[in-house]
């Protein structure tokens, strides 16, 4: 690589604005090492592959890789503890065509959920690289249930979703597969190390990814903290480092509506350099300003929180209810984008935000997990009249009976004549007392921005439209597969998918 190239790259970046957000980037989001040449480098280890990012990706990859007889898998993680953003997320993972929903009489295939999801993607999204996830969900969920990840006996039909496809783990949050994952690595040999931050990729003479920098002993927002370690990679670099819904500057680049003052359901490791020093190399940015946020979160709590898990499974049977108005705003599993919107939509008579609220039925929203969770915490509340309920959030009584008794005529018929909402979930669910009540905002949850890659999980050169040498990649890192909008449950089918298939593109090569 020339150093007019690297000078044509930089201007290119900056171009996109790329740069000028990394210049300005905030404490959270560490200052850029660039990538060097090996060169008089003396390696500290040499593995077949290294994987950069121990989340459902990274972790997937790795087991992936063993299976297809790599000799010398390592795992780095720059957080003092492993799974990355995916321990924290809501646990959901669809898949069609599954035993539980043959098991339940539910019709699907690939085909409709790749539909589902282009639809969603608002004709952006990457035809190709979903019906390939799609193709490839069940071998994914199959993977995390032989290495002891356990999951309700229940499906969910989340927002966008034209049928119940999503599997949930039994303790509700990722951590439910990324744990028995990263035992399951650890069982098949694969090194892990943590507080080891990856600082750049290292070159040979032809520009070829031989190897990493990265800082051992690094403590996470201290930048001077750690040690330099080099590690030769033989068989190339599988970068899992997910989004960067963590750094302000950079999403507000792309959204300025997105300040710090808006809430993130993201580990705080979430800054996205692994990304930026893809880009340095030359890969190409796509959808970097499409962002999405989780309509199910709350304002009442930090982070992913209890309410959005107890939302995502309450929404087919609530109403959610704009306070000023009292009546319903929305279809309440419309997808992500849509809902989010509408919600953002809810404001008082000085336009100052007023967050909405969902009403359930305290008999079904009882059946989740996070039911007793959400009162315990403050974050939710329980009534056992109407007239309670309004008057603790200040809404209109009348138009809020209307709307619940014409809401309960929608329950019996099948039919929502308001927003076309599908009922099938709702059959038999009356909203009636005593009822359960959580406020509603969005929160910053993922970016659907990232480096372009191919169904190989290769990544793509911006000036060669070639695949960079060595250099894969799978997850939240990666940008265009879903377009405007992800649909929920999709993201964690296609971090192990992505890892499983750059293991064996590797391997295969």
């Amino acid at each position: 690589m020339t150093n007019n190239t690297q000078q044509a790259r930089r201007r290119f970046l900056k171009g996109l604005g790329v740069a000028g957000a990394v210049a300005a980037a905030p404490m959270a989001a560490p200052a850029l090492a660039s990538s060097m040449r090996s060169d008089g480098v003396k390696w500290d280890k040499t593995v077949d592959i290294a994987i950069i990012g121990s989340g459902f990706a990274g972790l997937a990859a790795g087991i992936e890789a063993k299976r297809q007889g790599a000799n010398n898998v390592t795992i780095f993680e720059k957080m003092p503890v492993f799974g990355g953003n995916s321990a924290i997320n809501g646990g959901l993972y669809a898949a069609p065509a599954t035993p539980m929903q043959k098991e339940k009489g539910v019709q699907d295939s690939v085909e409709r959920m790749v539909a589902d999801q282009m639809k969603a993607g608002r004709g952006i999204a990457d035809e190709g690289l979903l019906r390939h996830v799609a193709e490839h969900a069940m071998e994914g969920l199959q993977l995390a249930i032989d290495a002891g990840a356990e999951f309700h006996p229940y499906l969910q039909q989340l927002g966008g979703h034209s049928v119940p496809r999503t599997y949930q783990t039994s303790v509700s949050c990722g951590a439910g597969i990324t744990q028995p994952l990263l035992k399951q690595a650890r069982k098949e040999g694969v090194e892990t190390i943590n507080r080891i931050k990856f600082d750049g990729f290292v070159l040979d003479k032809d520009g070829k990814v031989e190897g990493i920098k990265l800082k051992r002993g690094y403590y996470f927002g201290e930048e001077d903290s750690g040690t330099e370690f080099f590690v030769r990679a033989t068989r190339g670099v599988i970068m899992a480092t997910g989004g960067f819904a963590q750094n302000v500057n950079l999403r507000m680049a792309q959204d300025p509506t997105l300040t710090a003052e808006v809430g993130c359901t993201n580990a705080k490791g979430a800054t996205g350099e692994g990304m930026f020093e893809m880009f340095r190399l030359g890969a190409i940015p796509v959808h970097m300003a499409h962002i999405q946020s989780g309509p199910w979160a709350s304002p009442d709590e930090g982070g992913f929180g209890y309410v959005s898990n107890y939302s995502i499974f309450n929404f087919p049977h609530s109403i959610a209810i704009n306070r000023m108005t009292g009546e319903r705003f929305m279809n309440e599993i419309a997808d992500r984008k849509t809902r989010a919107d509408a919600e953002l939509n809810c404001r008082d008579a000085e336009g100052k935000p007023l967050p909405p609220i969902m009403v359930t039925s305290w008999e079904h929203a009882k059946q989740h997990p996070n039911a007793k969770k959400v009162l315990k915490y403050g974050v939710g509340w329980k009534f056992d009249t109407l007239e309670a309920l309004a008057k603790h959030f200040d809404v209109p009584l009348k138009p809020l009976q209307a709307q619940i008794e014409q809401y309960n005529q929608y329950v019996k018929s099948g039919v929502d004549e308001q927003f076309g909402k599908n009922m099938g979930k709702a059959k038999g669910k009356y909203i009636q007392a005593p009822f359960s009540v959580v406020r509603l905002w969005p929160k910053v949850h993922y970016c659907q921005g990232g480096v372009q890659i191919t169904k190989e999980a290769k990544v793509l050169d911006s000036f060669t439209g070639k695949p960079i040498p060595n250099l894969f990649a799978a997850g939240e890192v990666t940008g265009g597969v879903h377009g405007v909008s992800r649909l929920g449950s999709c993201s964690i089918p296609e971090c192990v998918v992505m890892g499983m298939t750059a293991s064996r593109s590797i391997m295969q090569a």
